[in-house]
């Protein structure tokens, strides 16, 4: 299958939104993900990316500047562990939380992803009505992403489930398709993509609009905060 180069793709793209990649490392022993943000307004440009022990959080940069925490405010990462199975919950928003619990009270449903999505919606921020996109990661390399997005003043519910990549590849899917206004969703299938390395990830995204980087690979975190000076 042809992929494009997850670099180049972003380096060509001023404004994707916020994104996910899940995939493997090119020697195919290393599972990674990322999850990236980006902003235009000041509300948005002032967060930064904050590991705590079995998640993340964005954080405002600074308090004064905070305008409308409702959709900036969130943890984009938790990680689910139990007795059937441990996963990687990777969102946009705050209904990371949403597919957490539902996990937690349906363990053994693995379609526990998908119906706690079925509960959720497009984000409420007219008139760019901000799809939600989400990953879930299992031990065994499989991985399923999904995207909520406004069609015809109704929300649509697309899931793409993978039951693992090749060496050095991944799947993308962003919020948007670039910038605009009202801001263009992700439309069609997740993008099949190389899987370049974390500092790659960031030097690539527009240096204007970029705001935060999260990257695991084979468990190993790294965070990019801009307003960090990273």
């Amino acid at each position: 299958m042809a992929k494009f180069d997850l670099a180049k793709l972003l380096s060509e793209n001023t404004y994707p939104g916020r994104g996910i990649v899940a995939g493997l490392s090119a020697d195919g022993e290393k599972a990674m993900f990322a999850y990236f943000i980006m902003g235009r307004s000041v509300n948005s440009r002032n967060r930064v990316f904050e590991a705590f022990d079995g998640g993340m959080r964005t954080r405002a940069f600074d308090e004064s500047k905070v305008v409308d925490p409702s959709l900036i405010i969130y943890n984009p990462y938790l990680r689910f562990e139990s007795a059937a199975y441990d996963a990687d919950i990777i969102t946009n928003g705050n209904q990371t939380d949403t597919i957490y619990y539902f996990l937690k009270a349906f363990p053994d449903d693995r379609r526990a992803f998908e119906n706690a999505l079925a509960t959720r919606e497009f984000e409420p921020d007219a008139p760019n009505f901000t799809p939600r996109i989400s990953a879930i990661l299992y031990v065994d390399g499989s991985f399923e992403l999904a995207i909520l997005k406004r069609r015809d003043g109704r929300c649509l519910r697309e899931f793409f489930v993978y039951e693992g990549v090749s060496e050095g590849q991944g799947w993308f899917l962003s919020t948007y398709e670039g910038d605009g206004s009202p801001l263009p969703s992700f439309s069609g299938e997740p993008i099949a993509v190389t899987m370049p390395e974390p500092e790659e990830v960031w030097a690539a995204l527009n240096p204007d609009n970029k705001v935060s980087l999260y990257t695991s690979v084979r468990g190993k975190v790294r965070l990019f905060n801009k307003n960090l000076g990273d």
